[in-house]
């Protein structure tokens, strides 16, 4: 890839063979309108549960769970292809009254899963059994039952209908606000001697730019465009985990991690020994810091220099260079991984254009029956930017691995999902590492491994301690903005250790962080930290295996829709992950270029 200073405008997607023409679109409205109809013939087919389960009509009920599964899709579609219109241009109305159309729908179809929840505890387990023996549901038993475990632990039918239906306005519509609010606010920057508007996403892309007065500034415009919202954001907050909170007291979850424990399919004491581990070994961190301060000039390590790029490599990438140089490096593990990913590129399955009026951030969404996925970020040509390429790719092939399956058998946890994702990471960085010749480029690769340590030990542990205090505060009341920032800054300290300056904390993050808003998933942060070390540990063995092992990837990803996570690492892994040795490993392998990081960046200084 040749050095750049300037590269072309990074393409926009192409979601118009999946509907065309936007929020306006007929063929979305008519699918829209058949999803309505067939929700309402599947709540009337509902009534068949209140009859029992028995030989007379055991048809009835596989019919009725095959029929809520497909309505369930439909409506996945409805949400995700309105979020990818709202995403594209957050001043799209009309795209974000059919987001709240669609969790209406939704919400709907939720009741009837919780009516099949409440239903399935009142059948003996012969009959249930019965039920599952049919080949029409063979694909889905984990599932099935998973929901008739977790219907243990919920309310009467009655009041887990109301909850939902006022989830819809209420709970659920606060991360909806805070995404149009996020996505709205914009700032003034001075750059090449012009005065130009940015949205937060495109000034979260200048908190890696090589001049340290550029980042400083870009923190200040970001933490000034908080500070006029924060008040907003801490009525947010406070609102959304109160309303959960008191949805837990109703059905006796004392934590508030048993939700998102569920939904990632794993024990307390998985999470617990993995952090455990994590907190003991923070320290080795502490060389790469001292090492990159001594290279960036600075005496003191602030929240904005935690991205600053090492190794003077004055490569900008184009899109379609990250494009081929993702898909180039993921060949020689899987071929097939790298057809994947050049027919998504060839496809324009991706939104990367760096522009105004696009939300911040960067994701990859389903499109249900049309069997495809979409990949929204902003791509301004960092090597950063070329990962989060990576990284989306990763998740989309494993969806792509499992788009012929059930629908509910494509249900996979956050924490395994992040698991592909972080693997292509890997995979790219470190044959870019091997091919490398220039040792200011190889300096910075290694940065990039030892950066995405450091934020996932660091910085997510701090979301995490952040949301279990924050929520331990919230149950005693109402937080006000000043407690947030000191709940925030108390968080980062433990956290980060002293690998960040006293003066250099953040404490508006619980405000600008998008992940503490997101009512689908409870605590989402924990689950990057889990999928970074548990990939580490794949390719690890990957390495160890060489040629035929990206089968066996390709099969572990394939039961993240029906296992626990214990189960899918045992399987495929033969590991624990109750166990410290698995963690510890996962860790020794995460911070194996320090060493040669701080030697190099010896020699370079």
């Amino acid at each position: 890839m040749s050095v750049k200073t300037k590269i072309p405008p990074a393409p926009k997607w192409d979601i118009d063979s999946i509907f065309p023409g936007g929020s306006s679109s007929e063929q979305f409205k008519k699918h829209r309108d058949n999803t309505k109809a067939t929700l309402d013939k599947v709540e009337k087919m509902a009534t068949t549960l209140d009859l029992g389960l028995d030989e007379t009509n055991i048809n009835d009920w596989v019919d009725f769970i095959l029929e809520m599964m497909s309505v369930g899709e439909d409506i996945e579609l409805i949400i995700s292809f309105a979020g990818c219109l709202s995403s594209q241009d957050v001043s799209d109305s009309e795209a974000d009254g059919i987001t709240s159309e669609g969790n209406l729908l939704y919400s709907r179809w939720e009741k009837l899963k919780s009516h099949l929840e409440a239903s399935s505890l009142k059948q003996s387990d012969e009959a249930w059994n019965k039920l599952l023996a049919d080949d029409k549901l063979a694909g889905i038993t984990f599932f099935l039952n998973e929901l008739r475990e977790i219907a243990k632990s919920k309310m009467p039918l009655e009041m887990e209908s109301l909850a939902l239906e006022l989830g819809v306005d209420g709970y659920h519509a606060w991360d909806q606000i805070y995404i149009k609010m996020s996505g709205g606010l914009k700032v003034d920057f001075e750059q090449d001697g012009k005065t130009v508007q940015l949205s937060l996403g495109q000034l979260a892309t200048k908190m890696s730019d090589a001049d340290r007065s550029v980042r400083q500034k870009a923190f200040k415009k970001m933490t000034e465009a908080w500070e006029s919202r924060e008040d907003l954001a801490g009525m947010m907050l406070n609102s959304m985990a109160g309303f959960r909170l008191a949805l837990y007291n109703r059905r006796g979850w004392e934590s508030p991690l048993y939700e998102p424990l569920r939904m990632t399919r794993m024990t307390q004491k998985t999470l617990d020994t993995m952090w455990d581990v994590i907190s003991k070994n923070i320290e080795r961190l502490k060389p790469y810091i001292e090492a990159k301060k001594k290279l960036l000039g600075i005496d003191k390590f602030s929240w904005y220099d935690q991205f600053a790029p090492c190794g003077k490599v004055d490569k900008l990438y184009s899109f379609d260079e990250a494009g081929d140089f993702v898909c180039e490096n993921m060949k020689p593990f899987s071929g097939d991984m790298a057809s994947f990913a050049r027919m998504a590129l060839d496809k324009r399955w991706i939104e990367a254009e760096d522009r105004a009026g696009k939300r911040g951030g960067g994701y990859c969404t389903g499109m249900g029956k049309f069997k495809e996925t979409r990949i929204f970020m902003t791509y301004a040509g960092t090597y950063e930017n070329l990962l989060t390429l990576a990284h989306e790719l990763g998740h989309s092939y494993h969806q792509w691995l499992l788009k012929d399956r059930p629908y509910y058998a494509q249900w996979y946890p956050m924490n395994l999902a992040e698991t592909a994702s972080t693997f292509v990471e890997a995979l790219v960085t470190d044959a870019a590492l091997e091919k490398t010749v220039d040792q200011q480029e190889k300096l910075m690769l290694l940065d990039q491994n030892l950066q995405a340590a450091y934020t996932m030990f660091c910085d997510i542990q701090s979301r995490y301690l952040f949301d279990k205090t924050f929520y331990e505060a919230r149950k005693k009341g109402v937080q006000s903005t000043k407690q947030l920032r000191e709940l925030m800054v108390n968080a980062q300290k433990q956290a980060f250790g002293s690998l960040l300056d006293e003066s250099g904390y953040h404490p508006l993050f619980w405000c600008s962080k998008l992940h503490f808003y997101i009512t689908d998933s409870p605590f989402y942060n924990y689950p990057y930290t889990f999928g970074f070390l548990f990939s580490g540990g794949i390719y690890a063995l990957a390495k160890k295996e060489g040629t035929g092992f990206d089968k066996k990837y390709a099969a572990l990803l394939a039961d993240t829709g029906s296992m626990t996570t214990e189960e899918v690492a045992k399987k495929h892994l033969k590991a624990e992950l109750t166990t410290e040795e698995f963690w510890q490993g996962a860790v020794d392998n995460a911070l194996k270029d320090v060493d040669e990081f701080v030697k190099l960046a010896e020699s370079l200084s």
